[in-house]
């Protein structure tokens, strides 16, 4: 046998190839490599918005056979994040370990892959996390060697007590040095910049390698908060784009604190805005409306349209209002919002969205065709409520 060919010699041929692609990756520009792992928003759970602090390995393994059986992972749902309070002591050596309610976290990180999922961890640049756990603190390059040891796919990096440590303007630099360590792992793994929009983040978070940068401050469970960061997200549409994603913070659907217009709504803008949809309820305790919001396969193919664009605001009157978002196939995603106080007709004219002559007009919510239109196009939409339609010639 040609030694050239023999399986020894192909294995070490394949392992060389596996390896130089391992440093290519690590070698590209931060902004470049950012594309290779969010091409589109990022889409999963997140455990802080409904456990905080409660959560534990028992949650985290719930919400991923939540995922992997009732539908979320067909639309698109993969990454399965544990947020604040997971973290114990630091070792002798300076390793990060879990604390007793995280007794193997690489255990834990398998099993999410076993359901053919991805998995999320957190931490802090600052010596402490929000919640009052080890921070990342001058361990960077150790943490992130952790972190892929465990095989996380996800890192969300919350400024928090950063501010003891750093001042306003070492922003950049700080979360470069931890996109760094990560690139230097070879592991792809998601930069979730969680800043709450602090030191204009759009304007750097993609040279540093962020994937997603927070533009606000953290979202609640109810309609002021909710409408308040999600309307405001205009004028950041030219930040957005494959790889690099505004993030106006995780999903409150189905937490229980508004109703399902106002979930309707807090879903489609953020689809509309293309951003990242981590959802933040009980999955193991869903009610069959609050599965049908986040799933709705029409709504999320706004948000993981392969173009990037971001809606923007094309009018305003009062309290209703009009947000579009170009599609890669030529049509167009339109929003049209009442954030009043009683139902209201909210009327589009076709041409504020380059749309002249007939065009076709389907509803993303009810599923359906609804005809033929031509110069404006007409809809009933509810307190606090939404009509999305997709409109194409």
């Amino acid at each position: 046998m040609n030694q050239n060919h023999s399986p020894k010699a192909r294995f070490a041929g394949a392992g060389r190839l596996l390896l130089s692609a391992t440093l290519a990756l690590a070698a590209l520009a931060p902004a470049a490599r950012a594309q290779t792992v969010a091409a589109t928003p990022p889409m999963g759970w997140n455990s802080w918005n409904h456990f905080a602090c409660k959560v534990n390995d028992a949650v985290v393994r719930a919400a991923a056979d939540a995922i992997a059986s009732n539908g979320m992972k067909q639309a698109g749902y993969v990454y399965v994040n544990v947020d604040d309070c997971w973290q114990g002591q630091r070792d002798t050596s300076g390793v990060i370990h879990p604390n007793s309610r995280f007794p193997d976290m690489k255990a834990l990180g398998d099993y999410v892959h076993s359901k053919g999922l991805k998995f999320g961890i957190y931490s802090s640049p600052g010596p402490k996390t929000c919640g009052g756990y080890e921070g990342s603190y001058r361990h960077e390059a150790q943490d992130a060697k952790q972190y892929a040891s465990w095989g996380v796919d996800y890192l969300k990096y919350d400024w928090c007590s950063a501010e003891r440590v750093y001042t306003p303007d070492q922003m950049p630099e700080v979360y470069k040095k931890m996109h760094d360590a990560l690139a230097s792992t070879g592991r792809p793994i998601v930069f979730s910049l969680c800043e709450y929009g602090l030191k204009s983040v759009w304007h750097w978070g993609p040279s540093i390698g962020g994937n997603s940068w927070r533009t606000t401050d953290d979202i609640e469970d109810n309609w002021n908060s909710m409408s308040a960061i999600g309307f405001a997200q205009n004028g950041l549409e030219r930040f957005a784009g494959p790889g690099h994603w505004n993030d106006p913070d995780m999903l409150e659907v189905g937490n229980g604190r508004m109703n399902h217009e106002e979930y309707v709504t807090h879903m489609s803008l953020w689809c509309l805005l293309s951003a990242p949809l981590l959802a933040g309820n009980d999955l193991a305790k869903m009610t069959p409306d609050t599965l049908a919001i986040l799933t709705n396969p029409e709504i999320i193919a706004l948000d993981q349209d392969p173009k990037g664009a971001q809606a923007h605001r094309i009018w305003e009157e009062g309290p209703y209002e009009l947000w579009s978002k170009p599609l890669a196939d030529g049509s167009m995603a339109v929003g049209l919002f009442n954030r009043g106080e009683d139902a209201e007709k909210i009327t589009l004219r076709l041409q504020d969205v380059g749309m002249m002559g007939s065009v076709t007009v389907r509803d993303l919510w009810g599923r359906k065709d609804l005809g033929k239109f031509s110069g404006t196009f007409s809809t009933d939409v509810p307190r606090h409520g939404v009509v999305v339609v997709r409109i194409h010639q």
